[in-house]
């Protein structure tokens, strides 16, 4: 059966439906923080939750995500054995206290600070030293096989920041973050989760290409999991040619609306139109005007049967609450099954 992995914000587990709780294989919670070298969260009324969605499910695992997007420490906490040692206990400490099945890492990204992060040309080897020590730590929870997974950087600038061969050792899941391919550095218009390249891209960035890289640079295929957006990236100021796809907007690529929103108020209303890139794989939207990349159910469904066909383990989402139809996690799993 391929692993289904959702994201959920820890002040998000209340919008848990039953049967999106039946179909998943694991959530990640976002997010944990790094603070003084230390590991933290928040729980609030997640823990409440978690306890019924166990009951529900009860082959589902709950990890903890630490990090996320602008989210510092790990530069510093991982430079040196001590500190990577503090990270790993306070880490564990919180799986042990809320009875989590695992850890992920979203460091993003090791030796890149244009998130306002520290950074280290270091990082590259640390991150696999702050994996394998994590590891360690995990293995020593009693009567529990504790899962480690990262969330990575969704291009090749990942895997030469980083020993992913020697760090995959250390995991048992590689999300790749097969989304924000473009978007909110680039003024081109395009496809931000695209499975392949369309012929008339600049970029040759995909879901496809990145994911062969990764098993060139050593990550066993099996361990891969690939990244699905519930969210979009919107461009304005856009020509009105070729449905604006590839053209030069006045506005980057930023945050777009969750995939409820493009639902209700965006595809194929109040003068959007959906299109279809068969090359890519991915739909979009245009009002002579306004480009908008997302993923729907047809391209879900190209990415898992390219899951399937390519022995991968699986499909992860970002993230839960931008699907408020609650129709593309219990999609999913039968898409995968």
């Amino acid at each position: 059966m391929k692993t289904l992995i959702g994201y959920v914000g820890t002040k998000d587990f209340n919008l848990l439906k039953e049967e999106d709780v039946k179909a998943l294989s694991i959530i990640n919670i976002a997010f944990g923080q790094v603070k003084d070298g230390e590991v933290i969260w928040e729980a609030k009324e997640a823990p409440k939750y978690m306890k019924w969605a166990k009951e529900i499910n009860s082959n589902l695992k709950i990890c903890l995500s630490i990090g996320g997007w602008s989210a510092g420490g790990f530069s510093t906490a991982a430079s040196t054995k001590e500190g990577r040692e503090k990270f790993a206990k306070t880490a564990v400490d919180i799986l042990r206290e809320y009875d989590l099945d695992g850890i992920d890492i979203d460091w993003e990204y090791p030796c890149i600070s244009i998130a306002g992060i520290d950074a280290s040309p270091d990082d590259k080897f640390n991150f696999t030293l702050l994996l394998e020590a994590l590891r360690n730590e995990l293995d020593k929870v009693e009567n529990k096989k504790c899962l480690l997974m990262v969330a990575t950087g969704g291009d090749e600038y990942f895997l030469r920041c980083t020993e992913m061969d020697k760090a995959s050792k250390y995991l048992d899941i590689v999300q790749i973050m097969t989304y924000d391919l473009r978007g909110g550095f680039s003024l081109q218009t395009g496809h931000h989760t695209n499975l392949y390249t369309s012929p008339t891209d600049l970029s040759s960035v995909s879901a496809h290409n990145t994911i062969t890289k990764f098993i060139e640079a050593g990550v066993p295929k099996e361990k891969i999991v690939m990244g699905v957006a519930f969210y979009s990236r919107m461009w304005t100021g856009v020509p009105n040619v070729d449905n604006g796809h590839m053209q030069m907007a006045t506005s980057t690529g930023g945050y777009g609306p969750g995939y409820g929103q493009l639902v209700k108020e965006y595809i194929n209303k109040n003068g959007y139109t959906r299109h279809w890139d068969d090359v890519a794989k991915a739909p979009y939207l245009f009002n002579g005007d306004t480009f908008i990349s997302y993923d729907d159910e047809d391209s879900i469904k190209a990415k898992a049967d390219y899951v399937k066909e390519n022995s991968l383990c699986g499909l992860m989402y970002w993230e839960y609450c931008l699907d408020d139809t609650f129709t593309l996690t219990t999609y999913l799993r039968k898409v995968l099954s």
